[in-house]
């Protein structure tokens, strides 16, 4: 697959994100998005790359949702885990480099305007009082002693006579 766009990368991640059990909507992938990278790319670069993730064989559509096809199910295996967003598309990315496509499938096109509506509503949801399920959990400080707890002193040893 050639050439590799910042774009597809970030799509696929996120929709890999999304469609955990079932093919995911247009919001949920730019809810994945905004977690992964922050901001939101426009919707017809976004629109394009759908398209060639589709010809590539790695996204497959299923009415108005989205999801992995399991030759992209595979390289989202291998990726590390544990790493976070960045070095998740760096690994991503060079798996995208090395992937070669059997034959040409057919495009996923959704239509900008539809992605254009998704991000509208994924930036009213965050502007509201919901709570967003994808973003990740604040991790804890450093773990605060109880008021009134301190080291004491070890008691002697005592000797025997």
């Amino acid at each position: 697959m050639h050439p590799i766009h910042d774009v597809d990368v970030l799509l696929l991640l996120a929709t890999a994100m999304a469609a955990k059990r079932r093919p995911a909507e247009a919001i949920e992938i730019m809810a994945a998005i905004d977690l992964v990278q922050g901001n939101i790319p426009s919707e017809d670069k976004l629109s394009e790359a759908f398209v060639r993730l589709g010809n590539a064989g790695l996204l497959v559509a299923d009415g108005e949702r989205v999801g992995l096809t399991p030759v992209a199910e595979g390289l989202i295996r291998i990726l590390p885990r544990k790493a976070e967003y960045e070095q998740r598309l760096f690994e991503l990315r060079g798996l995208l480099g090395a992937h070669q496509p059997k034959e040409e499938a057919p495009a996923v096109v959704i239509a900008a305007p539809t992605l254009r509506a998704a991000m509208l509503a994924h930036r009213a949801s965050a502007a509201g009082t919901g709570k967003n399920l994808l973003m990740p959990k604040p991790k804890p400080e450093l773990p605060q002693a109880r008021p009134g707890q301190r080291q004491r002193k070890p008691l002697p040893k005592s000797r025997k006579h």
